[in-house]
Formats: C-alpha cells, sequence, structure tokens
C-alpha cells in the first residue's frame, strides 16, 4: 500500500481526495494522510516515517510549501515530493525543482494528470528504495548516488563499499530532444515540464528495457551508461527503439504542434567508474567519466533528427548486426585527428 501525504490548507481538498480515489482507498492501494500546513506536515512524517510521496501546496500559514520542501530532504530524502500549486510561475517551478520537487501540478487540479503524476512518483520512489537496498546489501546497481545513499548508509560502509571506484568496459549513450530549447523559451512553465517528464518516460522505459541506467538527466538530454554482455548491442537497439517510440508520438499542444525528434550519440570503450562530487557537502553522483565518455557527447551534437551517429571502432563490432552507413569525418575538440562517423539505420 502508497502512504501519500497531503499538505494543503484548503478545507475542501481532503473531501475531494477521498472522493476521486476512492476505488484505491477501497482496494487498498493508496492509504492518504493529511496536513494544513508544513509544520503538521514534518509532525505526521515522525510518527509515519515510511510516507512515500509527499503532495503539498505552496502558499499556506505557518511553513509554506517551499520551505517544508528544504525541511523534508534533510528529514527523509527517500520521500519524494510533488508540488499542487496554482502558482505555476517559471520562478516557483524553478525554487521547487531546486529544493527537490520530483514534479509539479497545477490547480484547478486536473485528477487525471494528477494520478499519473502520481503512479510516475510512487513507481521512482519504490524504484529508489529497491535501488538503496540493493546498495546496502552490497548488491550495487550502478545507477546514481547523492546524499541519499549518504543517509541510508554509514560512514563505514559507505567508505568501503560506495567511494571504490574502477576502470570499465561499457557503452554510453546521449539522447537529446531536438528543438526542445526553443519551445521552453516560450511555452508555459506547466507545460515544458509536462512535455519534457513525459518525453523522458518514453526513452527511460527503453534504455530500461535493454538493462541500461540513467547516468543523469542534462536538461533536456540523458546519459545513459551500458554495461555487461553485448553493452554495445544492447545500446544500439535501446537507441532504435527510442527513435521508434519518440516518432510515433502525436504533436504536442493545439497550438505549439510540438513534434518530438531525437538525436543520438553512442561510444563504447574504456571509462572511470565512481562517486564523483563533493564529501563534504555529501553530494556525489556515482557517474564515469573519460574519453569515451566525452566522445559520446560530441558525437550526439554531431547526430541531426533522428540520427544514431557512432564512431568508426563501434562500426566495426556491430556492422554484421546493425545496417550502418557512413557519414564522413568530423573534427572534435581537443582531437588531433578527424574521427570517421557512421550512422545506424537500422
Amino acid at each position: 500500500m502508497a502512504k501519500i501525504l497531503v499538505v494543503d490548507d484548503e478545507a475542501d481538498l481532503e473531501m475531494l481526495i477521498k472522493q476521486k480515489f476512492r476505488k484505491q482507498i477501497r482496494g487498498g492501494e493508496y492509504e492518504f494522510y493529511f496536513a494544513e500546513n508544513g509544520r503538521v506536515a514534518l509532525e505526521k512524517l515522525d510518527t509515519e516515517p515510511e510516507m512515500d510521496i509527499v503532495l503539498s501546496d505552496i502558499n499556506m500559514p505557518e511553513m509554506d510549501g517551499l520551505t517544508l520542501l528544504s525541511k523534508l530532504n534533510e528529514l527523509s530524502p527517500l520521500i519524494k515530493s510533488v508540488i499542487v500549486s496554482a502558482y505555476g510561475d517559471m520562478e516557483n517551478i524553478r525554487t521547487a525543482m531546486n529544493r527537490g520537487a520530483f514534479d509539479f501540478v497545477t490547480k484547478p487540479i486536473n485528477f487525471e494528470d494528477l494520478t499519473l503524476t502520481m503512479e510516475k512518483t510512487l513507481k521512482h520512489a519504490q524504484h529508489l528504495k529497491e535501488t538503496l537496498q540493493a546498495v546496502k546489501e552490497n548488491n550495487i546497481l550502478k545507477m546514481y548516488v547523492d546524499e541519499n545513499v549518504l543517509n541510508f548508509m554509514g560512514k563505514k560502509e559507505f567508505e568501503s563499499t560506495i567511494m571504490a571506484n574502477e576502470t570499465i568496459e561499457a557503452t554510453v549513450m546521449f539522447v537529446d530532444i531536438c528543438g526542445f530549447t526553443a519551445i521552453s523559451e516560450t511555452a508555459s512553465a506547466d507545460t515544458v515540464v509536462t512535455m519534457i517528464n513525459s518525453y523522458f518516460d518514453v526513452m527511460v522505459n527503453e534504455i530500461m528495457e535493454q538493462k541500461g541506467y540513467i547516468d543523469k538527466f542534462i536538461g533536456d538530454a540523458i546519459m545513459a551508461v551500458f554495461t555487461g554482455e553485448y553493452h554495445l548491442d544492447r545500446s544500439i537497439d535501446a537507441a532504435l527503439a527510442v527513435c521508434g517510440k519518440i516518432n510515433s508520438l502525436p504533436a504536442f499542444g493545439r497550438k505549439l504542434q510540438f513534434k518530438p525528434k531525437v538525436s543520438i550519440g553512442i561510444k563504447s570503450g574504456e571509462m572511470i567508474s565512481g562517486n564523483i562530487g563533493s564529501e563534504s557537502l555529501k553530494r556525489l553522483d556515482y557517474t564515469v567519466i573519460g574519453d569515451t565518455v566525452n566522445t559520446a557527447a560530441r558525437l550526439q551534437d554531431a547526430a541531426g533528427e533522428n540520427q544514431i551517429v557512432i564512431s568508426e571502432d563501434c562500426y566495426s563490432k556491430v556492422k554484421e548486426s546493425f545496417k550502418c552507413e557512413k557519414i564522413g569525418d568530423i573534427t572534435l575538440k581537443n582531437k588531433a585527428k578527424p574521427l570517421t562517423i557512421y550512422q545506424v539505420l537500422e
């Protein structure tokens, strides 16, 4: 059963939530808790530490939602939060995201949108808990490690298991949404967040289907890493699936009519895997770095819409498994010689 804390000073919201989600409540899927402001919410979390997600308004007496977000990260970093507010301007959205909000829903509430957002957030929260439990048991899923892991584990255990760095053979893939920067400059903040989250969901599902993991989200791009057997082949399978799924999506917005396309760069080779960041701030990311990673990013820069670009050494490994076409030579930053690149067709 998922435990959800709703923080809002509107008295009618509790009744509305219970009405709209009565089937899920009756079926034992959701258990709702309610608080009229951030201070009361923290008291509830103290008595119910196993809460999964928090839905919070911004403007409330005693303690507002943005202050609650800051406190929430200190109290229980595993709890994912969604801001539900009429204050949907970019400044509030950016502040909320910077303080750890997972998503943002504007009022008046569209309950179909809220339901989808809750399901996505609960799925992410559960996945994070499973990942951290695997870390605790030393079955490290090399996804990402930040202050959540540091709070979850003791210092000695952290230093002995998480701080180990190694050189690995893997494949890095960068996926960028073409033309999205221009949309983000003209569309409303709520539209931008909804669009990019929906596109990321599609891409992430295809990457995980091929046993890749998401290293990080970088603006409107994804960096993914594939390890293990046939990591290069699996990354290309994922890239083809991402292109196919994104191309099949309808145009977004009655006015915008934005039709998403992606450009993808893939590079396989040796890289350093470890925790990069600041121990004193307890902010580290489990990531990969090195020339292979940098080259993959530059190959993505060179790719056009619906192009999957790979290097010549990658082409030589997969040419019998995938249909590819030579593009030519490009000059990359910090590279003495031009790099011959190919695009994967199918």
